[in-house]
C-alpha cells in the first residue's frame, strides 16, 4: 500500500487565507465532535446523511426565491476528468467558510473554495484502470466512482478508488485530511488484501464500487457489485473498516455470484441497521440473496429469518430479465398513521414496481405490504423522501405509470405514503423534467415550501425545480436553467443555505438564489 502522492497551486495571500479557513473548519469539528453540532449546513455524505434522504434544510428558499434561481457566474470550479460521485461540503459557522470536495474519475481529490471554487489542494491517488483492462464496463477510465463520506471526527475524508496496479486492478480506501489531503496512518485499505488475509477471495477486476460509501458509528462502510455488463465473478459485498483501526475488516457477500450493491445510494441506514438493495444473481434455483432488501447489523450479519430480508416473489424471472431490484437504495419512510409514524421502507425496481415493505419485518420471499407498478420505465439513480402535511413523500426519477389526470409522465415522479388503516401508496404527481439524475427536496424548516429538485441529465441538461406538494414546476417550462454540459444521470445535486451544486464532467457548477 503506497501513500496517496500530493499536488498543491503555487500559494498566494489568498491561497494562505483559506488554508487558514479550512484548519479552521478542522478545528470547530473537532472542539464540537459531531456534524450537526460542528456545522448543520455540511453536506459530508451522499444525499445529506446515512438515511438517504436526500432532504437539505434550506431557511429562506421558498418557491418564490426558487422562481429566480440562476448560475452563479464568479464561481468557477475546474476538475480533472470525470465526475459521477456527489460533491461534498464543510462549513463552518464561525468563519462563514465553506469548502467544496469532489472526486473524479481519474482518481483526483479537489478542495474547492465553495464561494469562487479556487482550488485549495488537490490530491492524486494513483492511476485509473483503464476500460481495457476490465472485461466489461462502461467506465473510461475507472477511478472514484461512489460518493465518498467526510467524517467530523477524525477530520478526514474517505474515498474508494480503482487502481491499475502492477498486480493488475486494485480497490484501495483512502482516509485523506480534510485541511491539506494528506493520508490518515494506516491508509489506504487494500480491499483484496485485507479479506485474503481472512481467507476470502475478492476478484479486484470484476468487482466494481458505485455505490455511496458511509459511516455509522465509528465504522466506514463500502458497497460493491459489478461492472455493467455483468460480467466476471462478482458478487455483492459490503466491507466495514473501523475508522481508529483500519486493520479490523469485516465483511459480507451475497452467497451467489452477482447480486451485486450498485445504486450511486449505496447503503441506506437509520443509525442501528443498514439496508441494501441487491441486483440479479446467475444460476441460483433457490433464492441466494438476489433481487433483494437485506438488513445486516453493523456488524454486517444478518440472518435467514424472513424479518430480515424481502425479495420480491418472481425474483427468478427479474434475475432472467436483468431487472435489478437494486437500482435504487432502500428508502426508509416513516409514514403518518393512526397510532403515530410507522417505520416502513420502500423498495424500486428496474421493473417499475414500488415494493412498500415494514421496517421491523422485511416479510421474506413476495411478502410486501403493497406492491405496485408506479413507472414504466425502470427506476435507477437515488429517490428522496419528505413530508407534506400528513403524509410523506417520495420522488424518484422515473416515468409515472399512474400519473394524475392532466399531468402527463415525465422522468419525475412522486408517490404520496400513507399508513392509517394499512400502508398505501398512490402517485401524487408526474413533472415534465426529461433526463436523469436524483432528486433532492429543500425545505426551509423541515417539512414547510418542500421543493424537489432535479437536473435532465443526459436529457435536457437542466435543473429543475418543482413544487414538492403539488408538482408545479417553479419556473417556465419546469427548468430553472439553461442547458449544462458533462452531466452524468447518476449524479445528484446538494443544497446549501446560499447554493445549490451540480457536479459535472471536469467542473462544478453553483447557483444562487
Amino acid at each position: 500500500m503506497s501513500p496517496a502522492r500530493g499536488r498543491r497551486r503555487p500559494s498566494d495571500a489568498s491561497a494562505t487565507m483559506m488554508l487558514q479557513a479550512i484548519r479552521l473548519i478542522a478545528l470547530a469539528i473537532a472542539l464540537h465532535g459531531s456534524a450537526h453540532a460542528a456545522d448543520s449546513r455540511s453536506v459530508l455524505s451522499f444525499h445529506g446523511g446515512y438515511d438517504r434522504s436526500g432532504s437539505f434544510l434550506v431557511p429562506g428558499l421558498t418557491a418564490q426565491r426558487a422562481r429566480g434561481t440562476h448560475i452563479d457566474a464568479g464561481f468557477q470550479a475546474v476538475l480533472a476528468g470525470h465526475l459521477y460521485a456527489q460533491p461534498l461540503f464543510l462549513h463552518d459557522p464561525e468563519t462563514n467558510a465553506g469548502i467544496l470536495f469532489a472526486a473524479t474519475e481519474s482518481n483526483d481529490v479537489h478542495a474547492l473554495e465553495a464561494t469562487t471554487g479556487r482550488e485549495l489542494w488537490r490530491r492524486s491517488l494513483g492511476p485509473p484502470v483503464s476500460r481495457s483492462a476490465l472485461r466489461c464496463g462502461n467506465i473510461n477510465p475507472l477511478g472514484v466512482t461512489g460518493t465518498p463520506v467526510i467524517d467530523p471526527e477524525t477530520q478526514a475524508i474517505y474515498v474508494a478508488a480503482a487502481l491499475a496496479a502492477p498486480q493488475g486492478v486494485r480497490h484501495r480506501v483512502f482516509a485523506l485530511r480534510v485541511g491539506d489531503g494528506s493520508p490518515l496512518p494506516g491508509w489506504p485499505v487494500d480491499v483484496a488484501a485485507a479479506l485474503g488475509q481472512q481467507g476470502l477471495a475478492f476478484n479486484s477486476r470484476d468487482q466494481n464500487q458505485r455505490g455511496a460509501l458511509t459511516i455509522v458509528n465509528g465504522r466506514l462502510y463500502v458497497p460493491f457489485g459489478g461492472h455493467y455488463g455483468d460480467c466476471g465473478d462478482y458478487h455483492g459485498w459490503v466491507v466495514g473498516i473501523s475508522l481508529r483501526n483500519p486493520q479490523e475488516v469485516i465483511t459480507w457477500n451475497t452467497p451467489a455470484r452477482g447480486g451485486g450493491i450498485w445504486a450511486p445510494g449505496g447503503i441506506s441506514s437509520d443509525g442501528t441497521s443498514l439496508y441494501v438493495a441487491t441486483g440479479n444473481t446467475f444460476g441460483a434455483n433457490r433464492w441466494m440473496g438476489g433481487e433483494a432488501i437485506i438488513r445486516l447489523s453493523q456488524e454486517l450479519r444478518t440472518s435467514n429469518d424472513a424479518r430480515d430480508y424481502f425479495a420480491p416473489e418472481n425474483w427468478q424471472s427479474l434475475d432472467a430479465r436483468d431487472l435489478d431490484l437494486g437500482g435504487t437504495n432502500p428508502v426508509l419512510v416513516d409514514a403518518p398513521g393512526d397510532g403515530g409514524d410507522r417505520p416502513l421502507l420502500l423498495a424500486l425496481g428496474k421493473d417499475g414496481h414500488a415494493y412498500l415493505l415494514d421496517r421491523a419485518n422485511l416479510g421474506g420471499i413476495g411478502q410486501s405490504l403493497v406492491n405496485e407498478a408506479v413507472s414504466t420505465q425502470s427506476i435507477r439513480t437515488a429517490p428522496a423522501a419528505y413530508r407534506v402535511a400528513d403524509s410523506a413523500f417520495v420522488a424518484f426519477q422515473g416515468r409515472g405509470a399512474r400519473c394524475p389526470a392532466g399531468r402527463p409522465a415525465g422522468d419525475l415522479t412522486a408517490l404520496k405514503i400513507t399508513a392509517r388503516d394499512r400502508p398505501a401508496l398512490v402517485t401524487a404527481w408526474c413533472a415534465a423534467v426529461r433526463g436523469g439524475g436524483s432528486p433532492i427536496v429543500t425545505t426551509t424548516d423541515g417539512h414547510s415550501d418542500p421543493i424537489v429538485w432535479m437536473v435532465g441529465a443526459e436529457g435536457d441538461n437542466r435543473l429543475h425545480a418543482i413544487d414538492g406538494a403539488t408538482g408545479e414546476a417553479l419556473s417556465p417550462g419546469g427548468g430553472a436553467s439553461e442547458a449544462l454540459e458533462g452531466l452524468r444521470h447518476f449524479q445528484t445535486l446538494i443544497a446549501t443555505d446560499g447554493r445549490i451544486y451540480v457536479g459535472a464532467d471536469g467542473r462544478i457548477y453553483a447557483f444562487a438564489f
